[in-house]
């Protein structure tokens, strides 16, 4: 009998591209008697299961012979229809031609990935930046490159900078109410950032699931509304974090070139996106108040957002910094010198607590005592008691505590 041949091995990409911290954080701690800060997930009691499911029951009740079929790539033209309606009216004049409907907007950004990036080119960050577009690009074969942030994110001298010497394909970024930081570029930053991709030829890929999600101050012009920009940027958008992320519908609102390399890569993807998702998800844009269910999830989160805030000075240990998100699911959180967020997971699981250490989301070397707190899915007195647990793991395993 002759031996068996080993089979070839996968691909270096995967070999070479990790796993996300965060998903293997989630599944650790899923245990229901765990107050989470971990996940960046919409609070599912606020769900509209009932619109939804009206919306579900309308599609399949007048026309499933259409909702059922294979359907275009570029998505059903009363979604794209109403999405560009809702861009129009916050400032960023749009036409549902504009529009390709994926599977998510982290498909959006993978389908750019493949539309733009050769081995080796180069990409531009925030640091720190969304974990899952660094795992995209490292599939991608990209280079990727930090930007030093501040406080109030991405810092435009820095970008001019880097930009001269590194000659990027593309900078990503979330300007606002960035995942992790929860950070909001100004609108003088960003239109720093639309000119100097005006004038030093790259693309900009905004990606914004989150602008919705406002609970203080007035919106900020899209960076894909200034002129300087308009011919450059991609602009990503999400149901994920406004109607149900089970979903699974984003857009991508680009360029025509640009939009027209997108939809040939998503048709060897998946063809399109779910025919009767994208038209229940249009039918409940028509017949229910999307608006109005967003002034609730805001009021929710807004408390819970506050309650999470107002625990933090007890909670963390002197010298201890935080900032103060006026929209989206995350607090960013500095511990001081001598406290490693990672190390310090174990010991705070042990207390039946958990968070995401902010080490992962760094393209550049990171700040070991960073963590991001998400405060969506609890009420503030869960948020209350898993403050009080977090403190108590804080104070286990602080650097000076004599371990005898």
């Amino acid at each position: 009998m002759s031996p068996t041949a080993a089979l070839p091995p996968t691909a270096g990409r995967v070999r070479t591209v990790g796993a996300s911290p965060v998903r293997e954080i989630l599944a650790l701690t899923a245990r229901p008697e765990v107050i989470s800060f971990a996940g960046g997930l919409p609070a599912p009691e606020l769900f509209d299961a009932a619109g939804i499911r009206r919306a579900y029951d309308r599609v399949l009740a007048e026309a499933p012979e259409r909702a059922l079929q294979y359907s275009t790539t570029e998505g059903d033209v009363d979604l794209r229809t109403a999405i560009a309606a809702r861009q129009t009216a916050l400032g960023l004049p749009t036409e549902a031609d504009d529009l390709l409907v994926t599977t998510g907007s982290q498909q959006a950004l993978t389908l750019l990935a493949v539309a733009l990036l050769e081995p080796g080119d180069v990409v531009l960050v925030e640091d720190p930046c969304y974990l899952a577009a660094l795992q995209c690009f490292g599939f991608a074969g990209a280079r990727v490159v930090p930007v030093p942030t501040d406080d109030d994110g991405l810092v435009p001298a820095a970008l001019e900078e880097i930009v001269a010497r590194e000659r990027p394909k593309l900078l990503y970024l979330v300007p606002t109410f960035q995942n992790p930081t929860g950070r909001t570029l100004p609108p003088d930053r960003r239109r720093a950032v639309a000119e100097a991709a005006e004038r030093h030829g790259f693309w900009i890929v905004e990606d914004d699931p989150y602008g919705e999600l406002r609970y203080d101050g007035g919106p900020v012009p899209w960076i894909a509304s200034y002129p300087e920009a308009a011919d450059r940027t991609a602009l990503l958008g999400s149901f994920s974090k406004v109607m149900a992320p089970g979903l699974r519908l984003g857009h991508l609102r680009a360029p025509a070139g640009l939009r027209r390399a997108c939809m040939v890569a998503k048709q060897s993807a998946d063809l399109h996106t779910s025919t009767v998702d994208q038209a229940a998800a249009a039918r409940y844009l028509r017949d229910s108040d999307l608006d109005g269910h967003l002034a609730l999830i805001r009021s929710a989160y807004r408390d819970r957002r506050d309650a999470l805030l107002g625990g933090l000075s007890a909670t963390l240990p002197p010298g201890s910094r935080w900032n103060r998100p006026t929209g989206g699911m995350f607090v960013w959180a500095e511990l001081p010198p001598g406290y490693d967020a990672t190390a310090l997971l174990p010991i705070a699981v042990k207390h039946e607590v958990a968070y995401v250490p902010g080490a992962p989301f760094f393209a550049g070397p990171p700040d070991p005592g960073a963590m991001r707190l998400s405060f969506t899915t609890h009420s503030p007195e869960e948020i209350a008691e898993g403050l009080r647990r977090l403190g108590n793991a804080l104070d286990e395993g602080r650097p000076d505590r004599d371990r005898g």
